[in-house]
């Protein structure tokens, strides 16, 4: 059975004249443990795809369901990264991490170890009693990333967490989203609109059309793991993102 299963999502919303689609009849799995990156151009509707699944916004037709179980709602099982990282100025670095700790109402004792496990994986060691203001952008991102993970959810969604930062910054984020994920598992679904960022990191690639976004595609990458990012210079890298653009029938609709 797959960790996420989604059948005939339709999205819908009300407008002044009537109603705008912006999801139709999305139909894709998820395995345990797998990234699956999802790339498409700006308004296709992958953002409303994503809050479908954190269970942020109800569908206006169809399912997603978590490991069997119909995604009716916020979960405790789900973790979420935004492009903004949306920490608490006046909480320390763990503060921060802690808070769908807190929030849930669990042991912050019991998370506490865990939760300076997750900094150091994420090479913010040492960093747990700074503020967000003291912290770069990529940095800040990192203790996003690690609050996401403290409660140890079965998913992870990430909304093109990586977007507001500068290219060198973003090549780094990604090597470290992969080493993160070799080594925790977790099964992740990452928006972006890059499609070289989305073969670096994705096992399959889901190709999506402009609005009403449908999948056009469910491309399974064939790049062994751990990637450096010098794969990006390797022929068989540029022919997946070649076969990706393809897709698209409008040129520049999608970041190269």
């Amino acid at each position: 059975m797959d960790a996420i299963a989604v059948r005939e999502l339709s999205k819908r919303y009300a407008t002044r004249d009537g109603s705008v689609a912006a999801l139709e009849g999305i139909s894709f799995g998820v395995g345990e443990g797998d990234f699956v990156a999802v790339v498409g151009p700006s308004g296709c509707g992958k953002t409303t795809l994503l809050k479908i699944l954190a269970g942020l916004m109800p569908p206006s037709r169809g399912d997603a369901r978590l490991r069997g179980t119909p995604i009716n709602g916020p979960r405790r099982d789900i973790g979420v990264v935004f492009q903004a990282p949306v920490l608490f100025p006046w909480r320390t670095v763990l503060d921060n991490v802690l808070l769908p700790i807190d929030v849930q109402g669990l042991s912050r004792e019991r998370h506490r170890a865990a939760a300076l496990d997750l900094l150091a994986l994420v090479g913010l060691e040492g960093f747990d009693r700074r503020y967000p203001w003291e912290l770069s952008g990529g940095m800040q991102q990192r203790v996003a990333l690690t609050r996401a993970l403290v409660h140890d959810p079965a998913m992870l969604l990430m909304d093109e967490p990586f977007g507001a930062l500068d290219a060198m910054t973003r090549e780094q984020m990604n090597v470290e989203l992969q080493r993160i994920w070799l080594e925790r598992r977790k099964t992740i679904v990452f928006i972006t609109h890059s499609i070289p960022e989305a073969v670096f990191l994705g096992d399959r690639v889901l190709v999506m059309s402009p609005r009403p976004g449908r999948i056009l595609e469910d491309v399974r990458v064939e790049l062994p793991h751990p990637r450096p990012l010098d794969v990006m210079n390797t022929p068989a890298f540029g022919e997946h993102v070649r076969a990706i653009r393809r897709r698209f029938a409008v040129a520049g609709r999608v970041d190269g």
